[in-house]
């Protein structure tokens, strides 16, 4: 690895401009954005006419391991991760084993360690019966974790929580942030036997069974244990115009308490897209109408929503083509997510300005990153150059994530990554990806208050 590298040239993406300048990195971090062209290097990289972003942020991936091997593992998500210009991810407890207890978190970061080619954090999961090991999970020194997951939907066993007491129980019981899948178990069922009743049902039913009731009826109930508690709340994947509304007025209250954001699937897809995809536009939440794909942009530009992030849920194909009830939901999403929103770009819906806010800055102050997020003097050397022009079509064989497919298949975006960095390391050009183990632990430091008390950096050295 090169001690000192210089990234000449560039348009570089500041937290408030964007500018022409020299990146120098030394020793894994950001020694300046502001070297001398001529300053010395071991390694120079002509970056004339490309964009330096921040590594992304994404606060929300299913990499199966351990026990669901099949779909994808730390390694080959991690490796998908630098692809797309993600550099730092926060993966999901329901694994196999569960990631419920601190014992089982250190044993996922462990795994971490020997295959994660990006920076990594891991959510405890919460269940009916597991406060105490939530409490025990912010104070036991050297298993970080950026806090708590709770599904009060689309679970199943013990990590399903929509009981009103173990909720209230959760909230004000625990310390660590809370983040929870929103969709209303009871109505989601209701709606399932209803239809269901009147004959088979097909994949164009899982928005009707997962509708626009479920998602809202839950996504207001979290939001009251969490004005009620006091306590720190993201919400996950929000899908309809509705929940932007109800996260408009929170953004509005000034209390901090509550973040949220959106997924590529939600952005980019609707319901329209079930007759050409069928079960590969199969998420939970599920696809809602185009009017609420574009409440979403507009919740993410008026600072109702603040961050995007994928909810990479990785199945088979095989899996895939069960006939529906039987199809799993979810899809891949963390080699392109950066290609689908640097297309956004291209089109006008956002600035690079934005992609790197939600993406980046945000996603690391919400879960106080340390380091993380942003292209300034001492932060973490987790960057990604981007050609804005580079014009590509996605195609199935060229996923590195173990699935091996993806729903834009086919589609033509404009804007892709050109070079990863992560801590300095090269760990993608070209066609090239990283095997070797180059990610960090993500240093947590819960003091600072998340998005709405900091207001500015995620963290320093």
């Amino acid at each position: 690895m090169p001690r000192r590298t210089l990234i000449r040239g560039a348009q570089v993406v500041l937290p408030r401009e964007t500018t022409r300048t020299n990146v120098l990195v030394e020793a894994g971090r950001i020694a300046t954005v502001d070297a001398p062209a001529s300053v010395r290097a071991d390694e120079t990289v002509d970056a004339d006419g490309l964009h330096l972003l921040p590594g992304l942020v994404d606060d929300q991936v299913h990499f199966r391991d351990p026990g669901l091997t099949h779909k994808e593992d730390l390694r080959s998500g991690s490796r998908a991760c630098a692809a797309g210009g993600v550099t730092s991810f926060l993966e999901m407890p329901n694994t196999v084993p569960q990631t419920v207890t601190v014992d089982a978190l250190a044993a996922k970061l462990e795994i971490a360690r020997r295959k994660c080619v990006v920076n990594y954090g891991f959510y405890m999961g919460a269940t009916t019966g597991n406060v105490a090991e939530l409490q025990n999970a912010s104070r036991t020194a050297g298993v970080a974790t950026p806090g708590i997951k709770v599904f009060m939907g689309s679970s199943t066993g013990d990590m399903l929580v929509d009981d009103q007491e173990r909720l209230e129980e959760i909230f004000a019981l625990t310390s660590l942030p809370i983040t929870a899948h929103c969709e209303d178990e009871s109505t989601v069922r209701a709606n399932q036997a209803r239809l269901e009743a009147a004959g088979p049902t097909t994949v164009r039913d899982h928005s009707r069974i997962r509708d626009r009731r479920a998602a809202v009826t839950a996504t207001r109930r979290a939001l009251d244990l969490a004005r009620r508690h006091k306590h720190r709340f993201h919400v996950l994947h929000v899908s309809t115009a509705d929940e932007v509304a109800l996260l408009g007025s929170c953004a509005g209250a000034g209390d901090g308490l509550v973040t949220a954001e959106a997924c590529p699937h939600h952005l980019f897809l609707d319901v329209s897209d079930y007759g050409r995809l069928g079960a590969l536009a199969q998420m939970n939440p599920s696809l809602k109408e185009a009017s609420d794909r574009e409440a979403l942009w507009r919740g993410l530009k008026n600072g109702a929503l603040q961050i995007v992030a994928t909810d990479h849920a990785p199945h088979t194909l095989e899996e895939k083509r069960a006939p529906y009830p039987a199809s799993p939901s979810g899809v891949p999403a963390v080699e392109l997510v950066l290609p689908l929103m640097l297309d956004a770009v291209h089109r006008g819906k956002c600035t690079l300005n934005d992609l790197a806010a939600w993406m980046s800055d945000g996603p690391a102050r919400i879960w106080d990153m340390v380091g993380k997020g942003r292209i300034e003097d001492r932060y973490d050397a987790d960057l990604v150059l981007v050609d804005t022009s580079m014009e590509r079509e996605v195609r199935n064989e060229d996923q590195i994530t173990k699935c091996g497919w993806s729903p834009w298949h086919g589609t033509r975006l404009t804007g892709w990554p050109v070079r990863t960095w992560v801590g300095g390391r090269t760990v993608f050009a070209g066609d090239w990806v990283a095997r070797e183990p180059v990610g960090r632990q993500i240093v947590f430091d819960h003091a600072r208050g998340g998005y709405w008390a900091t207001g500015g950096p995620s963290g320093g050295p």
